[in-house]
């Protein structure tokens, strides 16, 4: 009676589900002789997805990974759409303060009236998340009657259908006068509207750059704003042979490793790449014993060779090069200019890959599709994929530009604008979190990309120092 009473009626005596037992007890089940074995977590559908593909083709590649697990119709992250701001896991600079998105617009009108004050121009945006960004610059520019005349539409490359909605409500489009994606599966997503409180602007949806199309003599105003964080990455390790082996990702419960020629494995452990514990997880890293395709066609460049030592790993993202590549002939065909604003170095680095859940890093092998995956962009491998096509100019911090660009102005018009202590500390600490070096000041960078025709430089990207120039533009990787 006293067991019943405690443990209460047999109703409520339930089997834990694999999620509640690590919540409860963590990633370990303890044996009655001392020893432990790891609880496994949950294998969601997309994880099965994976997990089968891997068990029918083999261990992929990083790439191949984050593809599935940010975009895959079975579950991707980005397929959902609270993923931004607070209530999401991860915050970024257009979400902290409209002064991000204003700065942003008043870079592009000043250099607008440089160009002559073209008639037609178009804003373009790369991953426009929940659409703040381009509200924001928007709802600035109409401070500039003649630059926000001169706009003549808004284009959005955003996959995501769930994104999009948001960004059609964030815009004020009129879903009356909303054309659709033709889908049998989705028949709810937007394709191209009208901006009701902003003339009738048309917005356009674009599943990639390659669909925009403009006009001969229309301008295009291009940013990309944590946009090429998120594309697909190789990731690769030097081996003691001095030849580079690429880092795959495979199921976690794979220990009879297929023989390759003479017997020998094909795969060997990776050392771990992630601080968190994956003992829980269904995948592991493993690294290919002989150089893969991957490593002999995307690592061919000499710097690889003589920059890098044994141990050393490598991120590399080639469809952030066939992008950047792209979108420079672009700006230089049609005379415009971009933007690139995102987290990352001047250099390549090579242990960046992580996860990011609930406003933390996390294990990017746990859960796929529950979590952002992201790694820092290596600006210099942008500015090489641009070389002859474009000029590209920067990166420099996020904190030098917007202090250029007069945000300390700004925020003191915003704060004479109030009177509410609340509002006005809040204004500052977004401020302190946008450019202090030690937030978002430092780690994030702005590069400028104006056709490869253009003379000058452009504001406030002064011309690199001898002390720069002579600065190594690859950081050595601590193991």
């Amino acid at each position: 009676m006293f067991l019943r009473a405690l443990l209460g009626p047999r109703s409520a005596c339930r089997r834990l589900s694999i999620v509640q037992t690590q919540r409860l007890y963590g990633t370990k089940i303890y044996r009655p002789d001392g020893s432990t074995t790891a609880v496994k977590e949950e294998l969601t559908p997309l994880a099965k997805h994976i997990h089968d593909i891997i068990k029918a083709t083999g261990p992929i590649s990083v790439a191949k990974y984050m593809q599935l697990a940010l975009t895959s119709p079975v579950g991707g992250y980005y397929t959902k759409g609270q993923v931004f701001g607070r209530t999401g896991d991860f915050v970024t600079s257009p979400e902290i303060s409209q002064m991000f998105g204003e700065i942003m617009a008043v870079w592009f009108v000043l250099h607008w009236e440089m160009l002559g004050r073209p008639t037609q121009t178009a804003l373009v945006e790369l991953g426009p998340g929940r659409g703040t960004l381009m509200d924001d610059m928007l709802r600035a520019a109409k401070r500039f009657p003649q630059f926000s005349a001169s706009i003549k539409g808004v284009h959005l490359v955003e996959r995501s259908p769930e994104l999009r909605k948001l960004q059609h409500d964030k815009l004020d489009c009129s879903w009356e006068q909303t054309s659709l994606v033709e889908d049998k599966h989705d028949s709810s997503t937007p394709k191209r509207s009208v901006s009701r409180s902003r003339g009738q602007l048309e917005v356009s949806w674009y599943d990639v750059l390659e669909e925009i199309s403009v006009d001969s003599n229309c301008v295009p105003l291009v940013i990309a704003h944590e946009f090429f964080d998120a594309l697909p990455i190789y990731k690769f390790e030097k081996g003691s042979d001095n030849l580079w082996h690429e880092i795959l990702v495979d199921v976690a419960d794979s220990d009879n490793e297929p023989a390759g020629a003479g017997g020998a494995p094909k795969f060997a452990s990776s050392p771990q790449l992630s601080v968190a514990d994956t003992s829980a997880c269904h995948f592991k890293f493993v690294r290919t014993r002989n150089v893969s395709a991957n490593a002999a066609l995307l690592l061919r460049d000499k710097r690889f060779d003589a920059q890098f030592d044994k141990g050393d790993r490598v991120e590399v993202s080639p469809e952030s090069a066939r992008i950047m590549a792209q979108l420079a002939e672009w700006i230089s065909t049609h005379q415009g200019m971009g933007l690139i604003v995102d987290y990352g170095q001047d250099w390549t680095q090579g242990d960046t890959f992580r996860g990011i859940k609930n406003h933390k890093f996390a294990n990017p092998l746990s859960l796929p599709g529950s979590m952002d995956l992201t790694a820092d962009v290596d600006f210099s491998y942008l500015r090489f994929a641009a070389r002859g096509l474009a000029a590209c100019h920067g990166p420099v911090e996020q904190g030098t530009f917007l202090h250029a660009m007069g945000i300390q102005a700004r925020l003191q018009q915003l704060l004479q604008s109030t009177q509410d202590k609340k509002v006005q500390k809040s204004l500052v600490d977004c401020y302190k979190r946008l450019t202090d070096p030690h937030s978002m000041g430092r780690v994030y960078k702005v590069m400028a990309v104006l056709p490869e025709s253009a003379t000058g430089i452009p504001i406030p990207f002064t011309p690199p120092t001898k002390e720069e120039l002579n600065k190594p533009k690859v950081e050595k990787i601590t193991k």
